[in-house]
């Protein structure tokens, strides 16, 4: 029963998040980690957070519908800024973070040091939308800082890993550090994908066969990740990466259309509330274990010497400036050497400021994959004694997380203001030229399944005229579309006030409708037919 009362509670503050941080204007992330450290103070129940439970539970589907939702044609765009990002600084990182944190805490083992560096270098893509949904940060950079968090967290972790091996054994290999990541990246990778293709194709093949059932549809995209994370960890390999692979796999199969609208729409709702339930019960359980994880961090450094707990602060700070720091140089001496290549080949190169490197430093903010992966760190070597600094380590890890949260929000705003960017392509013409494409391909199959309706019929005449009513609703399309700029203009302002007026329209619609259903002047049944459909339509105008 506690743990349901437990459960229940961390919702509710899910839930009561979203209104606190409208209200207090404060970033939605600190509001749920405030709620969380107030629930462990009270006299609910606090969470014994189990690592591998955590990973299980939430960063599967959190992972999948990141990889399912990011633009494929970005990722490939920019797939060597992406992996730079990924796997050269993550490298680069564990190195001169972890060389620093044994500088500054001499008692702390080299190991445990770069173990503690490699946990707080992966940026986490959770982490990165919370931000995004309060800070306008341009798309393509967006798309670059979400490629990054999704492959950088299997770097990451393996090099802990690794780092812990050492502590534990007191030897390092690298041929064997080189093996274990290829069989961890690409096994995680082929699972993904393979998983997801075999569970689609067998589903087409039944769905054929006994047609769709929309809710096992849902269910079976749920189960997808799950599936795909257990699969890769039972065999070794990484299950984040299977996880990303299979959510980006999912993407290419869904592009084929076979799913009922009905489905799509559906399903989406659905993990549009899974994303909003999971991400904000990852901050408050971070907030819930701060307590404990600050009480413990307190009594380690009593151990090495230093009774000052002001000393925790100034750990994080350092550790914080230097995963900034190290940030900005790899990125500015990416970029660097890109517009020099560029000038080789002769190719135009844009002006990239500083600002737009520091907002991309600073962009880089930690999450539930630092939280989660500090947390599996031993209790014990092999003799039996106490993993050294490990209750030091997870605070540190955690103060990390909150600090590149608090900088990122106040930071990012002034940085990325009036921020003359490169130029980003416009997809506005892309989407129009699809949109007439759409309509004549529409117009099309209307002709030629009235052709097909009426043929050998009397009436006739009367499927020639339903069709004409059909396609009244495409024709506009092809016959307003403006050839000119000025015209072009004009014709995002005439959509603009017709969106507005529509919208006004449909809502006294289903405002007259709850008063007929009131008065009882309209059946219930009717009533929630009439509803739906309006509610549809709004959705056309203001999704």
């Amino acid at each position: 029963m506690e743990s349901v009362v437990t459960i229940l509670t961390l919702l509710s503050a899910v839930v009561v998040s979203g209104s606190l941080a409208r209200w207090t204007k404060l970033p939605l992330p600190f509001v749920q980690i405030g709620l969380g450290a107030i629930i462990a103070l009270s006299v609910v129940p606090t969470v014994y957070l189990d690592p591998d439970v955590f990973f299980l539970l939430f960063l599967p589907p959190l992972l999948f519908l990141d990889g399912w939702r990011i633009p494929k044609a970005d990722l490939v765009r920019d797939r060597r800024i992406i992996l730079e990002l990924a796997l050269g600084l993550v490298l680069f990182t564990v190195l001169g973070v972890g060389v620093l944190i044994h500088w500054l805490i001499p008692p702390m083992p080299l190991a445990v040091a770069f173990a503690l560096a490699a946990i707080v270098s992966p940026t986490d893509p959770i982490a990165v939308s919370a931000i995004a949904s309060r800070t306008k940060i341009p798309k393509r950079l967006m798309r670059i800082l979400e490629g990054e968090a999704l492959l950088n967290d299997a770097s990451g972790l393996v090099c802990m890993r690794f780092a812990v091996a050492a502590v534990l054994t007191g030897a390092f290999s690298l041929q064997a550090a080189f093996v274990t990541f290829a069989w961890l990246a690409i096994g995680g990778i082929l699972i993904g994908v393979g998983l997801t293709w075999g569970v689609s194709m067998a589903k087409l093949w039944i769905t054929r066969r006994v047609g769709e059932d929309t809710s096992s549809q849902i269910l079976i995209s749920l189960l997808i990740p799950f599936g795909a994370y257990l699969v890769a960890e039972h065999f070794h390999c990484s299950g984040i990466l299977a996880v990303v692979a299979a959510g980006i796999t999912m993407s290419f199969i869904e592009g084929t259309g076979q799913a009922l609208a009905v489905t799509r729409i559906r399903r989406a709702a659905v993990w549009d509330m899974i994303q909003f339930a999971a991400n904000g019960v990852i901050f408050v359980l971070l907030g819930e274990q701060m307590p404990g994880i600050f009480s413990g961090a307190v009594e380690a450094v009593k151990t090495t010497g230093h009774r000052e707990p002001w000393l925790l602060t100034y750990y994080v700070l350092a550790i914080s400036l230097a995963l900034c720091v190290l940030r900005f140089i790899w990125v500015w001496v990416s970029l660097r050497l890109r517009m020099f290549r560029a000038t080789r080949k002769g190719a135009p190169v844009p002006h990239v400021g500083w600002r737009l490197i520091a907002a991309t430093s600073l962009a880089g903010v930690r999450g539930a994959i630092t939280l989660a992966g500090v947390l599996t760190l031993p209790f014990a070597l092999r003799d039996g004694s106490p993993f050294p600094a490990r209750d030091l380590a997870i605070f540190l890890a955690a103060g990390v997380i909150v600090v590149s949260l608090v900088v990122a929000s106040i930071a990012l705003p002034p940085l990325l203001k009036d921020l003359k960017l490169p130029p980003e392509d416009f997809d506005q013409e892309e989407m129009d030229n699809a949109r007439d494409k759409a309509a004549r391909a529409a117009i099309q199959a209307i002709e030629r399944t009235q052709h097909q309706m009426a043929a050998g019929r009397s009436d006739a005449d009367l499927f020639a005229e339903a069709s004409l009513r059909v396609m009244e609703a495409y024709r506009p399309r092809l016959e307003g579309r403006p050839q000119n700029v000025e015209g072009t203009f004009h014709g995002r302002r005439l959509e603009a006030i017709e969106r507005k007026l529509r919208i006004a329209a449909l809502r006294a619609e289903r405002s007259e409708i709850f008063r007929l259903r009131r008065h009882r002047e309209l059946n219930e049944e009717a009533a929630q037919k009439l509803i739906r459909d309006i509610d549809l339509l709004e959705t056309r105008y203001t999704g």
